[in-house]
């Protein structure tokens, strides 16, 4: 995925006072256990003022200066016109404005607490939401604990207490399921779906295959900066072969970095076919060594990581490549691939966040996008831009058959399949539910004759300040406590009303009107407001602004979903 490491110089100064006594982040207080905010009586307001970010508009398509970057970014201006009213000017019109505001990462803060707890990195660790669920524990390397938020403005979740475990290992999570220590697990194991399938105790829920299981390459490092060898070696590794031994039923090979499910997701020609004989004509005679690094972690894209790892070292080695296994800690190779740190061939995944071809293209190869495959193709990221900014259809399918062309020719991964999964569930928990994003509800199922809910997932999260985290495990915990302007139905892709009863856009597409819901009360007791919604996009979205600072301050679905942060300043002179 993608780096940025820019931290304002007010940033890094918090950041050198935090690690003098400040409240650690989850990664520098391992085995300790993070609680709640407490909830405070609620307090009379002080009369409302309503604020815009920046207070001039940013100067759409700017060009570098002495100090900043050209700023790339498709956001203009953010403004509450009133306490309820929030007005988002965009440089070019956009389509999936409402996709976009329903993501996790764009759920709302509280301004005070985001002021408090951002800087010394707290809010990693105890979040404070809006949501059914409150965090009342993170015992590290063990689980997570919510419980119901008693004041929670929608209907009531179902369970009092609801509980994420986790195990890597997917056998592991079945016998937890079969011996009713957990309700429900995520990702069962190609080999478990008939086992429990033919259960009477469990049910298994199918979730359809909005992901996309790929071996990246970051054109940074040799030999990964020759585009013939990229090409070459996605020749050379038979896709059919491993979607075929290695993945469960409903899973396919993938023709184009995205699922044909999303619109416009296969435009374009097909990939390349299996000709190891022309992959071995490039590769043999340059003796390449290299590595494969992975984590063993199953996702719904790749369900069992070392054994593919290991068949991808076979056909390497049958096309005169070279290649070692290298495995990595789960939050350690995210961050190392979000920082193009990545110098082996590596194997990563993308699962649905909304439905539409921005979350899987503009994410990977926009302008906005990460580092993880090294420089960017400009017959990438310019058609890209047009397809995510284009109203007509027409026009959209025109832009991504350039890109996807263009994704093809120069390899800077190779998409092997859309991986079948689903989640698994004792008999008895009504109202249990696979979801094509990976965001499975637990508020609207019904717990067991315990009261709680338990819930086996693969991993542990990253953090809980999920502005700053990319991976589901992270992510699926903050949907539970933390809401967005929109949300996304249960079990399905449609973005539906949350904390705004509704986001209007003007006729072009370029202005976007959201109304808040009234009465609206985070964890803590404070009331929702739209300066809140103001700042929550601000911190994330200015570099310069104190606030952006987060587990890694890359804040990396902003950049991509949104074309590029504000104040990015100049990379450092050659």
């Amino acid at each position: 995925m993608r780096t940025w490491r820019w931290v304002s110089v007010l940033a890094v100064l918090v950041l050198v006072l935090a690690a003098c006594g400040q409240q650690a982040g989850p990664s520098e207080s391992a085995g300790e256990e993070s609680e709640a905010p407490a909830s405070e009586p609620a307090t009379s307001q002080p009369p409302f003022e309503a604020t815009a970010y920046p207070d001039a508009p940013a100067e759409c398509g700017r060009e570098a200066d002495d100090t900043h970057d050209a700023y790339t970014g498709n956001i203009e201006q953010i403004r509450a016109d009133d306490a309820t009213t929030v007005v988002f000017d965009l440089c070019n019109p956009d389509v999936a404005f409402l996709s976009k505001v329903a993501f996790t990462s764009f759920a709302i803060n509280d301004s005070a607490y985001l002021e408090e707890h951002a800087p010394g990195g707290s809010i990693v660790a105890v979040p404070n939401g809006t949501g059914p669920y409150r965090l009342e524990s993170w015992s590290r390397g063990s689980e997570v604990v919510l419980s119901a938020n008693p004041d929670y403005w929608g209907e009531a979740p179902l369970s009092d207490t609801v509980i994420f475990r986790w195990s890597a290992e997917a056998a592991q999570r079945l016998v937890e399921l079969q011996s009713g220590t957990v309700d429900g697990i995520d990702n069962p194991g190609p080999d478990d779906f008939e086992t429990i399938g033919s259960d009477p105790n469990l049910q298994l829920l199918d979730r359809e295959g909005l992901n996309t299981f790929y071996v990246g390459f970051n054109n940074a490092f040799a030999p990964w900066d020759d585009e013939e060898v990229r090409q070459a070696i996605a020749m050379g590794i038979d896709r059919q072969a491993i979607v075929d031994a290695y993945y469960p039923p409903g899973s396919e090979i993938a023709s184009h970095f995205t699922p044909c499910a999303i619109p416009f997701g296969c435009t374009g020609d097909e990939w390349y076919e299996y000709d190891p004989d022309a992959a071995r004509e490039i590769l043999e005679p340059l003796n390449i060594e290299t590595s494969i690094q992975f984590r063993d972690v199953v996702r719904g894209y790749l369900p069992l990581p070392t054994q593919v790892a290991t068949e991808i070292q076979a056909q390497l080695a049958d096309i005169g490549v070279t290649a070692s296994l290298e495995p990595i800690e789960s939050t350690a190779f995210i961050d190392a691939a979000n920082a193009g740190e990545l110098e082996g061939i590596h194997l990563l995944g993308w699962g649905a966040d909304y439905p539409d071809a921005t979350n899987f293209l503009d994410f990977h190869f926009g302008a906005g996008a990460s580092v993880q495959f090294g420089d960017k193709f400009d017959d990438i990221t310019e058609p890209l831009s047009v397809g995510a900014s284009s109203v007509e259809d027409a026009d959209r399918e025109a832009a991504y058959v350039e890109a996807n062309n263009a994704i093809r020719t120069h390899v800077p991964m190779i998409p092997i399949a859309h991986g079948g999964s689903g989640t698994a569930w004792q008999l008895d928990n009504e109202g249990a539910h696979s979801s094509p994003l990976g965001n499975e509800s637990m508020a609207v199922i019904a717990p067991g004759a315990d009261g709680q809910l338990v819930w086996m997932q693969n991993g542990e999260p990253g953090g809980l300040y999920c502005a700053d985290e990319t991976d589901g495990e992270s992510l699926r915990v903050c949907e539970q406590i933390m809401e967005a302007l929109y949300a996304y139905e249960v079990g399905g892709t449609a973005a539906i009303p949350s904390l705004a009863e509704e986001c209007v856009p003007n006729d072009a597409l370029d202005e976007w009107t959201c109304t808040l819901r009234s009465g609206v009360t985070f964890h803590d007791g404070a009331t929702l407001d739209a300066n809140d919604v103001v700042q929550s996009y601000a911190a994330q979205w200015d570099v310069e602004n104190p606030l952006h600072v987060g587990r890694t301050s890359t804040f990396d679905y902003f950049s991509a979903l949104w074309g590029g942060f504000l104040n990015v300043p100049l990379p450092p002179a050659e």
